[in-house]
């Protein structure tokens, strides 16, 4: 039998240190939340009882980094890392990890997204980051005054967000976008703590999508908040006033800034400026 080939080792684009694809946990890679000791999970079971426990957004950040909890999407998300790289990154290392949620802890405002993408997120290990997506987005977030700065090129770039943090229905980049039912149920009780850690400050969520909407709505029932009832329905625009813990949320549903409606103009600056407008980010003494 041959020996099993060596994960590859290169060097991160801005820092020039050598990594290991997928990334280990507590070697360096910038903003990693996690340690060699960070408790996996292996199943849902596992995800709801970490996810739970988790005592601060950073715990949860570092719990979320290295789970393994649904094997199709482990599976994908280091081929990709490994050997389905693109041409144009193929020099680089791949974090290969489910995604944390990035930003400000003490953030009045959630921009809750689909799931990483595979030569996105999933390449620099952090969310929207590395594609045309977030080159989207945080410009709109720069424009705004969320973002330090209008592009997202990697990990250690320099990057902030104030008052704004930014989270994700599933946390693995999934085979051509689309995670299945069961993963998003399994991957659930992450975004479960990340709003309920986020609850006494909160208020305003803005979902990229239909999907991170129905997420969104569906955590809220599951964390007892009052949601409305039909069902509120997603559009480019549309807002629902959800009662978290005795005081009011906001709601405001946006187009995802895919390419598939930016490029085609379904999403423009301007429908993006807007909805980010109606976000209440300002801070909370």
């Amino acid at each position: 039998m041959g020996q099993a080939a060596l994960p590859p080792i290169d060097r991160h684009p801005l820092s020039g240190t050598l990594f290991r694809s997928p990334v280990p946990p507590g070697t360096g890679w910038p903003g990693d939340p996690a340690t060699a000791d960070t408790p996996v999970a292996g199943d849902a079971s596992a995800v709801l009882e970490l996810a739970g426990s988790a005592a601060d957004q950073d715990q949860l950040d570092a719990r979320v980094s290295v789970c393994r909890a649904c094997p199709r999407l482990v599976t994908w998300r280091e081929s990709v890392a490994t050997r389905q790289r693109r041409a144009s990154f193929a020099d680089q290392p791949y974090w290969g990890r489910p995604a944390p949620s990035f930003g400000d802890p003490r953030a009045t405002v959630l921009v809750v997204g689909l799931a990483p993408a595979a030569h996105g997120a999933n390449r620099t290990g952090r969310v929207f980051t590395g594609d045309r997506s977030g080159d989207w987005l945080y410009a709109a977030l720069h424009r705004a005054g969320y973002a330090s700065r209008p592009g997202s090129v990697a990990a250690g770039d320099g990057l902030r967000l104030t008052g704004l943090r930014i989270v994700a229905a599933v946390r693995c980049a999934p085979p051509d976008n689309k995670p299945s039912p069961l993963e998003r149920a399994t991957c659930a009780p992450w975004l479960d703590r990340d709003l309920e850690l986020a609850t006494p400050r909160l208020r305003s969520i803005l979902a990229l999508g239909s999907i991170a909407w129905d997420a969104t709505l569906a955590a809220g029932r599951r964390l007892r908040w009052a949601v409305p009832r039909p069902k509120p329905r997603f559009g480019h625009g549309a807002e629902a006033v959800l009662d978290a813990a005795g005081h009011p949320v906001r709601l405001v549903g946006s187009y995802h800034v895919s390419q598939q409606n930016t490029f085609t103009g379904r999403l423009t600056e301007a429908m993006l400026d807007e909805v980010i407008g109606r976000l209440d980010g300002l801070p909370v003494d």
